[in-house]
């Protein structure tokens, strides 16, 4: 199919990169690490992973493009994080990845393996981790690394799978969060996810999208502890992150 050949192209060509999206504590707007989003610069247009990550899913060049982004984020963020270890960093890794081995080289390979605490799994709930996927993400789990159920719309569905793996964390979906408008009454999901935070003390929660004041205090005064969206900063390169964080270990926030 096209898109499959003209991203094979892209990634031979040097035609992919990686930006950061700044991850920020909601009660002080600290920054506390970010996550890693790859774009694609096609021709004069520059295309958002959202665009053609989910056309590639369950195949070949979904692993290999994950295996590329390891490589750009140890090179881009590894030095980084070394004098960083309170930082973090997320990389997105589709479900039929996990389990065969490539993860584990990549890690290796790269040397992000060496920094396992830092390093943040996100698995989308578009699809269900097989038995092997399973396993890799408990023996994952057991070795220090966070997973986060990612994309998350907040249904009984994503609960049970939030209760059968080892995620830690929970992000909330950009179109979940946007239900969150002033004059409004609250969302029924946010009582619930209260309720669970309250009973669960080591389930951390990222709100993604979060474009206003009233979102970001709304959520605070539920209990989510975490946030991401253009209310903080936009998805932005390695050596502007790097800066967004010096700057950010304190208060405020840019646009």
């Amino acid at each position: 199919m096209a898109i499959f050949d003209d991203l094979q192209a892209a990634l031979d060509l040097g035609d992919l990169f990686v930006e950061y999206l700044p991850t920020v504590m909601l009660t002080d707007e600290c920054c506390v690490g970010g996550e890693a989003l790859v774009r694609w610069r096609r021709g004069d247009v520059i295309v958002p992973a959202a665009a053609f990550i989910p056309l590639i899913e369950n195949t070949p060049l979904s692993g290999r493009i994950t295996y590329w982004v390891i490589d750009t984020v140890a090179v881009e963020m590894g030095e980084w994080l070394g004098a960083h270890s309170d930082a973090h960093i997320s990389i997105n890794v589709p479900p039929e990845v996990l389990g065969r081995g490539g993860l584990a080289y990549a890690a290796s390979r790269s040397g992000l393996a060496e920094r396992t605490h830092q390093i943040v799994i996100e698995i989308t709930e578009r699809g269900v981790p097989d038995l092997l996927g399973l396993q890799a993400l408990e023996l994952m789990a057991r070795n220090g690394t966070r997973l986060a159920l990612d994309d998350t719309m907040m249904t009984g569905a994503n609960l049970a799978l939030l209760a059968r793996c080892n995620f830690s964390m929970v992000k909330i979906d950009s179109v979940v969060t946007g239900q969150i408008e002033p004059g409004k009454p609250a969302p029924e999901w946010l009582a619930g996810l209260e309720s669970l935070l309250k009973r669960s003390s080591s389930l951390q929660v990222v709100a993604e999208g979060v474009t206003s004041e009233h979102q970001a205090q709304t959520l605070r005064a539920a209990g989510v502890q975490m946030a991401q969206g253009h209310h903080f900063s936009r998805a932005i390169p390695a050596r502007r992150f790097q800066e967004y964080y010096a700057r950010h270990r304190g208060h405020g926030h840019v646009h």
